[in-house]
């Protein structure tokens, strides 16, 4: 009868809202204090003072800092690299101290080869051929190697065939400032061609929503391209990022587990010209298989969502990033749409592209919700006792036949014993 009622709640759209909970005493294993401080509400001792602290902030960028990094020379053998990801007053800064240092310490070199040759000696005398002509002081030795680097060449100031110091250091001069130009230049277009800024463009819903969809419990967020040039091969993933303990008591901060989108089906890869939904089954490989509405709040988890894909414009790959906690998850609710048919093409509501509605959802755990739809596949009055009584009546059924068949069937023998004794 118990279980009867339970089904004929569910058919009638009542919902479960309380959950049996066991008291099952754990005990604090000895962690490290970066462990401790990461673990989750139902190991941490401390409950109420506890805030979740994101792996991944909203707009894409990773809450992790690098600490305590002895090898700091291996940025230096990938200095390309270390350069562009600098920041930009600090990038812009590096790009004026070198042009200005190499120009500087040529023209130092310049000043040196006409003090030693004893050009300075000679500047009014017409009769001396010196290295470098109307060079009379550093400032003229450091103008002359600004315009050597940069092949200005204003031809006031030239180098003689007399000086064949002067003329190795122009070559020397000429190579290490191309290689510099190179480097610099180089750096700054790679910086300036980064698509982050790209990223900007593509969001993300700023709550994921679950709900039922064809009968199943999904997770779903919504993600959209503001711009008209389109993200080619476009693909999405997304990550469940919780503490966890293992059955052998270590405790493994911040595990990241994946989250079905549509890996198996292709529904992963997205043609994102207007927002789409990205729906997450709920089933039994997911990791929400066993989260029911009331035990939401009182996980500690972050959903990291990722999209990547080409920049049409550049064919550069671009990725944005974006994240969701429990509060940030909405039981019940459905994405407002978006899209609408207006004279001759589709039209995108952005200023909705946020909203959400309540829908009718059960608040059962989708394993709950299994157990009951398995069961809801029998009868509703069945039961072990109901079915027993069933085989007791068949067998009392086939019992009063029994007699008649056996009669006919023992004077069935008898004839044949007679016409065998005739």
């Amino acid at each position: 009868v118990l279980e009867a009622k339970i089904q004929e709640d569910w058919f009638l759209g009542d919902s479960m809202d309380q959950d049996v909970e066991s008291p099952v005493a754990i005990h604090q294993p000895k962690l490290p204090k970066q462990a401790r401080d990461d673990l989750p509400r139902h190991i941490s001792r401390d409950r109420t003072k506890r805030k979740i602290q994101r792996y991944v902030r909203k707009d894409g960028k990773c809450n992790v800092h690098h600490g305590n990094v002895r090898e700091t020379y291996r940025y230096l053998t990938d200095i390309f690299t270390t350069l562009v990801d600098l920041k930009w007053r600090f990038n812009l800064l590096i790009f004026v101290m070198v042009y200005t240092v190499t120009w500087l310490f040529f023209g130092m070199i310049w000043w040196l080869i006409a003090y030693i040759r004893g050009d300075m000696d000679h500047i009014e005398d017409s009769s001396w051929t010196p290295c470098v002509t109307n060079l009379n002081g550093f400032v003229s030795a450091f103008l002359f190697s600004i315009e050597t680097e940069t092949t200005i060449g204003y031809g006031y100031r030239v180098i003689t065939d007399k000086c064949p110091e002067g003329i190795i250091l122009l070559l020397i001069q000429s190579v290490l400032g191309s290689i510099v130009n190179a480097f610099m230049v180089g750096c700054m277009f790679v910086k300036i061609s980064q698509p982050k800024k790209r990223a900007e463009t593509l969001v993300f819903s700023t709550h994921a929503v679950i709900s039922m969809r064809d009968g199943k419990l999904c997770l779903m967020f919504r993600v959209g391209d503001l711009r008209n040039s389109h993200i080619v091969e476009a693909s999405i993933r997304a990550k469940l990022i919780k503490s966890k303990q293992t059955s052998e008591g270590e405790f493994i901060p911040l595990n990241q587990t994946d989250i079905n989108v549509g890996y198996y089906t292709g529904d992963d890869r997205l043609f994102l010209v207007s927002p789409l939904i990205i729906s997450h089954e709920i089933n039994q490989q997911s990791p929400f298989w066993e989260i029911s509405k009331a035990q939401l709040p009182k996980e500690e988890l972050e959903i990291v969502v990722i999209l990547e894909g080409m920049v049409e414009a550049t064919g550069m790959t671009c990725q944005a990033r974006s994240s969701y906690i429990t509060s940030e998850i909405l039981w019940g609710y459905r994405f407002t749409p978006v899209l609408t048919l207006e004279d001759g093409f589709y039209e995108v509501d952005y200023n909705s592209f946020h909203e959400t509605y309540e829908t009718s959802t059960p608040s059962l755990s989708a394993k709950e919700l299994a157990e009951l739809a398995s069961r809801a596949e029998l009868p509703l009055s069945w039961s072990v006792s109901s079915k027993l009584n069933q085989h007791a009546e068949l067998e009392t059924e086939e019992e009063d036949k029994n007699p008649e068949e056996q009669t006919e069937r023992n004077g069935d023998v008898a004839n044949l014993e007679n016409e065998s004794k005739v």
